[in-house]
């Protein structure tokens, strides 16, 4: 007798909610009320310092962490509750009442699911400096690192956001008209006790609840694709024009790609607008073989989830030096090939050379090249003065594919 009813306060009847189904509700109210928070805090918090950084990775793994969480708690609460009776309506007759509540419910429910997952998709397909605090790895199945993925998750991340806070806005409010004005126990039915309330055998209504939470959603999303949600935006800085170049040997596609450690923690990118004028003759001898002169507008980079405060002043100051220029001469060496020039970035000019591998095959070219540089030659977060916290050397890697001019 005393197992049966452990066993009934820990699940629903028609007329009082069970242990399990209040747990699962607090723990999700009290992530939501963690989560939000920590999310704004996390975006607006400077990290112009060592300790400034820290503390935003900090504040961002501790909301991620806290949504991944949100996540799975909210799919067993949902489970939980397909599985149980829900316990009757107070008030049956007031019908409109009844179905916004309904619906309110069918809101939250979809939000606390799409919304950790959005926010979990852009960590995964993004790099950045802020992990989850968990021993499963970073990235999910089918999600690759891509910066279209990641914007979309974005704005789905912070469309449902809106929805979720809404929903649960109005879910507050009406447990509050229950328990102060009408006086009713709808609130107390999910405090700690054994409070029992309603009809036995209540009608919830039928699909007119879920289909109005859907039109709701489509709404949301439509409202935010106006406002520009899903516009990916690297960065507030404008992308420079790059002028058309003539070269004797034409790019036919590359990749210019940076990384750097941050936190521990390899942050890469990719500059999307490049040029590069090639002239080159190969000759067996030793020596010059021709000169390159590769012209790079630093907004297009995209750098994950740190794109934007990188284009910054305090690092590659984007909207002041709009452009990079690399000039070298093309020299052959005895054990491959060498870009030995001058690399002009934020206004600091510096020598660099570059050794790189090339394959000739007939008026067709291919090379993948490599360097490291250092940030400090260049002004690049000069106040980032610790190399663990934001990593002094940052790799360059270079491979394209170019065909002669003349052979087109």
């Amino acid at each position: 007798m005393q197992m049966k009813d452990c066993t009934m306060a820990m699940t629903n009847t028609s007329t009082r909610y069970g242990a399990v189904t209040k747990t699962l509700h607090w723990l999700t109210a009290l992530g939501i009320l963690a989560a939000i928070p920590l999310g704004i805090l996390a975006n607006d918090w400077a990290f112009d310092t060592p300790e400034a950084l820290a503390m935003k990775a900090l504040l961002f793994s501790a909301h991620k962490t806290v949504g991944v969480t949100i996540f799975f708690v909210a799919l067993l609460r949902i489970l939980w509750a397909l599985s149980q009776p829900k316990p009757a309506s107070l008030h049956p007759e007031r019908r409109a009442e009844t179905l916004l509540a309904a619906v309110v419910h069918w809101l939250l429910y979809g939000s606390l699911v799409v919304v950790p997952l959005a926010g979990w998709v852009h960590h995964a397909a993004t790099s950045g400096f802020a992990p989850i605090w968990w021993p499963f790895g970073q990235s999910l199945p089918f999600v690759p690192k891509s910066e279209a993925v990641a914007g979309t998750a974005a704005a789905l991340h912070i469309i449902f956001e809106r929805v979720l806070i809404i929903a649960l806005g109005l879910h507050i409010l009406g447990a509050l008209k229950h328990h102060f004005v009408d006086r009713d126990a709808t609130l107390r039915r999910m405090l700690p006790g054994k409070t029992e309330a309603g009809q036995h055998g209540g009608s919830h209504g039928g699909l007119a609840a879920p289909l109005i939470a859907l039109v709701l959603w489509a709404a949301a999303l439509s409202a935010g694709a106006g406002l520009g949600a899903f516009q990916h935006q690297a960065s507030a800085a404008q992308v420079a024009a790059l002028q058309e170049v003539q070269s004797d040997w034409q790019v036919q596609e590359g990749t210019l790609q940076i990384a750097v450690q941050q936190l521990g923690s390899e942050v890469t990118g990719s500059f999307a607008d490049w040029t590069a004028d090639i002239t080159f003759e190969d000759r067996d001898q030793p020596g010059k073989q021709g000169e390159v002169t590769v012209q790079i507008a630093i907004a297009s980079l995209s750098l994950g989830s740190v794109t934007a405060q990188a284009m910054g002043p305090d690092f590659f100051d984007a909207t002041q030096f709009p452009t990079a220029t690399f000039r070298a001469d093309i020299l052959r060496a005895a054990d491959g090939y060498v870009a030995d020039g001058t690399l002009t970035l934020r206004g600091a000019e510096m020598p660099v050379q570059m050794p790189f591998a090339l394959t000739l095959e007939g008026d067709s070219a291919a090379m993948d090249g490599r360097v490291t540089l250092d940030r400090r030659d260049f002004a690049i977060g000069d106040t980032m003065t610790d190399d663990s916290q934001l990593g002094f050397a940052v790799d360059v890697v270079v491979s394209l594919t170019a065909i002669r001019a003349d052979a087109e």
